[in-house]
């Protein structure tokens, strides 16, 4: 906000200098606008603020000084202070992201090409292991994003308008000032509400998702795959496809209803449909070619005799009246999936298209004709691209899946065995009896539902939901729909369940995904997978499909059993489901349920995808992406194409390069990784759960019921009234304890492991030399650089109970100190993040942007746990939540 930068600067487009240079831009723009509209003294204010916590951030200066400038805001002061800290933050992290600091990290698909050659993989080996893949980032509305999309989207303008400012421009193609139009838009971000005041409705959670597909998977892809194309020297299948919960996810989401999942999907076949339209008038300008000068074949002859373009300007230009009667079929096919016509009109009247591969083999027809033509035409460029977008997103945009939890499933199935008198107390009945009953109606052609029987409203939405699927697939096509997620997955019938839900419905070629969340529930998926595979009837269906997936979940297996625990029970499942994949003689497809926060499975999916086990990827693997992770990968299409092709990269090599650690050296690994896991499960077991208080302590020192307050989802905050851990959602536990600067999902139990294990040189062998542990502990440094036991013993004073604050918090203190020094031996460094210095100026360059806002949260929890009625108190409170969540890049 001022003309320096703090010290710690993060690294820029080619060097720290040049990120500097944009955070002093933009900083003193955001200046500019501070001191013009809320004026010299709040500016002022702002400034000393900002400087005392720089110098001591520097160790030139302590928390009195800060405290100091603090206790002068006035409660219009502190509001406008924290917007501007905000603000700043996300200047911070545009500048960031415009540097690479914030994209994955990892190497490019042609360098992975090279990397498997070298291997003695050859690209012949990798286009047919591609023609079996699927990649697939899956979009959800999991509630982490605390900012409206109106401030991403100037956030993004801001970001177009300095790449300007990088190519030497000095005006917008408007015709603006390009600094003119830089400061606009950091006004506008002044000047805009940032926290919504109405939770999100399902609807708006679908149409956000739909500008990221739309905005950046939509171009990014097809530019992806003709530069994967060129690395390879052969066309790849189009294995990389995104998928989306928004609109099929009634998880805990009583908003998510059939209306909700056909108008997300209607939305979504409009976008992808009005994007071939665009392309298609592109083209229509473009190939201006004359049959007087080249020959068109006959396919491309007979389209454009068909299109019903008699136009005499174009009677000797086959290809553009070919287009314009695909371009008409295109347009009724809008009209027909998505209702309402075309953004531009066509021509004339066609038929709509019954497919997409009806539409790529018109658009293969002139692909072919150019070809033939000359070799300068075929092959690529923008028809090229088209097609590659019609293979990847069809009719539908994106594969919507379904998810609920096993208990809904659960009791609809009752109610619908008592209507139809097959048994009157399905939930009283034990395991085997509920296979029992299940098995025979799944095979049954007769339909379980009654006719106009008045069902519950459960039972009734369910269903309705389902029919809707149905419906969705045969208007859309196959790949539209094509899973369902059982939530909770504990029991063969819990697929059951949702098997015959689905046959009752005529989803049966629909695939049931269990979804195995907590510890206990990872340790028993193999068992559950293998006795649902060996039932004739699922093993005749999973067999002719060729693969079975498997959901794991990274947030409730954190929260039930600690950061280690959960990692390294991920792992072990992942290696036991195998070779039970393998005896039914399927491939293996692992759905990973990580969140934004290292607590959550949050980090790199590059470096997680090659710390998968050994021949557990397969040539598959589907990864959640969700709240402030979506912005972040994938607001602009440049930071899509960076995070999907190392998310590619990755899936290639983890699936054929040969093994980089010895069998022996693994199972040397395996054996220590399995006591250190059982250590921190007892350490963190016995702290979350086991000790008396702590969930006093935990709701009285966090945010966490402020938290529940924000309007970021449609979904609840909390499944129960509960006051418990166990029943609290992952995503405030997660968020919550980030606030407070502790970040405790991270990293609790792995520090009191790691002292205890008394082979220190095997430690360090795995933490240098094993993906697995190498990328857990980096994961977990960034937690430890991001936390701050000082501002966390801040927070642990609103603890009412002195004698509970001391013992507790000083367990907590403790074990943050054990982790960090665990670490730094175990890693060899000095202090954190000396081995990547890049994140670590990220983070010095934060600090003194946070630290203010922790301090200010502070002394409006008190207030308003005091009972301070004044609403700018609850509102600072928000405002706070959501500046240290954009300061700190994690939510939950």
């Amino acid at each position: 906000m001022s003309n320096s930068s703090p010290d710690g600067a993060n690294g820029g487009r080619a060097s720290p200098i040049a990120q500097n240079a944009d955070i002093r831009f933009l900083g003193r723009i955001l200046g500019d606008v501070i001191r013009a509209q809320g004026g010299d003294a709040l500016f002022e204010r702002t400034e000393a603020i900002r400087q005392a916590s720089v110098e001591r951030a520097r160790g030139l200066g302590g928390r009195d000084a800060i405290d100091s400038e603090l206790g002068a805001l006035d409660l219009n002061d502190t509001l406008a202070f924290v917007r501007g800290f905000m603000l700043f933050s996300m200047l911070a992290n545009l500048a960031e992201d415009r540097a690479g600091i914030a994209a994955e990290t990892g190497a490019t698909f042609a360098e992975a090409v090279e990397r498997l050659k070298a291997n003695g993989v050859d690209a012949d080996a990798i286009v047919a292991m591609l023609d079996k893949a699927l990649v697939s980032p899956v979009l959800t509305a999991h509630p982490t994003e605390v900012r409206r999309k109106s401030m991403i989207d100037h956030r993004n303008r801001i970001a177009t308008l300095m790449r300007l400012r990088d190519s030497g421009a000095e005006e917008t193609p408007d015709g603006d000032l390009l600094a003119d139009a830089i400061h606009r838009q950091v006004a506008l971000l002044w000047q805009t509400r940032p926290i919504r005041r109405e939770r999100m409705p399902v609807a708006d959670e679908a149409e956000t998702a739909l500008s990221y597909l739309r905005d950046s998977f939509l171009p990014a892809l097809p530019a992806l795959y003709a530069r994967w194309e060129r690395a390879l020297g052969a066309r790849p299948a189009s294995f990389l496809r995104p998928g989306t919960w928004i609109g099929g996810d009634r998880d805990g989401n009583p908003f998510v209803t059939a209306d909700a999942l056909r108008s997300a999907m209607a939305h979504a076949s409009a976008a992808a449909i009005d994007s071939y339209l665009d392309q298609l008038h592109a083209l229509g300008a473009e190939l201006s070619i004359s049959n007087e000068l080249a020959a068109a074949s006959a396919a491309v002859q007979t389209l454009a005799d068909r299109s019903g373009d008699d136009a005499p300007s174009r009677q000797d230009e086959p290809y553009r009246r070919a287009l314009t009667g695909i371009y008409a079929r295109l347009s009724a096919t809008r009209a027909a999936l998505a209702g309402g016509p075309a953004p531009r009109p066509a021509r004339g009247v066609g038929e709509r298209y019954a497919d997409p591969a009806e539409l790529r083999a018109d658009l293969v027809a002139i692909a072919r004709s150019l070809s033939d033509s000359t070799e300068a035409l075929g092959g690529g460029g923008a028809l090229g691209r088209l097609i590659r977008a019609v293979d990847t997103f069809g009719f539908h945009l994106a594969t919507l899946d379904m998810r609920q939890n096993s208990a809904v499933h659960e009791r609809t199935v009752a109610e619908l065995l008592k209507a139809a008198g097959v048994c009157d107390d399905y939930l009283a009945l034990d395991e085997d009896a509920r296979v029992a009953i299940l098995r025979p109606e799944i095979a049954s052609p007769r339909p379980l539902t009654v006719p106009e029987h008045d069902y519950g409203d459960e039972t009734a939405g369910e269903l309705a939901i389902f029919r809707a699927a149905a419906e969705t697939r045969k208007r859309y096509g196959a790949a539209c729909i094509a899973h369902s997620i059982v939530s909770m997955a504990k029991s063969v019938s819990d697929l059951l369940e949702v098997t015959l839900l689905l046959k009752e419905a005529g989803l049966s070629a629909v695939m049931p995904i269990p979804l195995f969340e907590t510890i206990g529930d990872l340790e028993a998926a193999p068992d559950i997978m293998r006795a649902w595979l060996s039932l004739p009837e699922v093993a005749a269906i999973v067999t002719a499909r060729g693969h079975q997936e498997v959901m794991i979940g990274y947030s409730d297996s954190n929260k039930d059993g600690g950061y280690l625990t959960s990692t390294w029970s991920l792992d072990v499942a992942s290696r036991a489901l195998k070779p039970v994949l393998e005896e039914a003689g399927v491939a293996m497809q692992l759905f990973h349920g990580r969140g934004g926060a290292v607590g959550r499975g949050g980090g790199s999916s590059y470096a997680a995808i090659l710390a998968q086990p050994r021949g557990t990827v397969q040539g598959r693997i589907r990864i959640t992406e969700q709240g402030e992770v979506i912005a972040a990968k994938y607001g602009t299409r440049d930071s899509t194409m960076t995070n999907l092709e190392a998310m590619a990269s990755a899936t290639i090599v983890a699936t054929l390069e040969p093994a980089q650690v010895s069998d022996t050296d693994v199972r040397r690994f395996e054996a220590a990784m399995t006591s250190l896991s059982d250590h921190a499960f007892r350490a963190y077991r016995g702290l979350v759960y086991e000790t008396d208080g702590f969930t006093t302590l935990f709701r009285q020192m966090t945010p966490v019921r402020e938290i529940a307050s924000l309007k970021i989802g449609s979904r609840p905050a909390s499944r129960t009234k509960s006051e418990r851990i166990e029943d609290l959602r992952a995503i405030p536990w997660v968020f919550s304890w980030a606030q407070a600067r502790v970040m405790l999902p991270g990293w609790y139990g792995v520090g009191q492991a790691m002292a205890a294990f008394e082979d220190k040189a095997l430690l360090r062998d795995m933490a240098v030399g094993w993906p697995f542990l190498r990328s857990a502990l980096a994961n977990m440094e960034m937690v430890l650089a991001k936390s701050d036991m000082g501002i966390a013993a801040r927070y642990a004073g609103l603890v009412e109970d002195d004698r509970l604050r001391d013992a507790i918090f000083g367990r907590i203190r403790d074990g943050w100190t054990q982790a960090h020094d665990a670490l730094l031996d175990a890693t060899g460094q000095s202090r954190l993040l000396e081995h990547n210095e890049a994140l670590d100026r990220s983070i010095r360059l934060r600090l003194p942007y946070i630290e203010p806002l922790n301090l200010l949260q502070i002394e409006l929890l008190k207030r308003y746990r005091s009972g301070e009625s004044d609403d700018r108190v609850a509102e600072g409170i928000q405002l706070s939540i959501n500046a240290i969540a954009t300061a700190l890049r994690n939510s939950g």
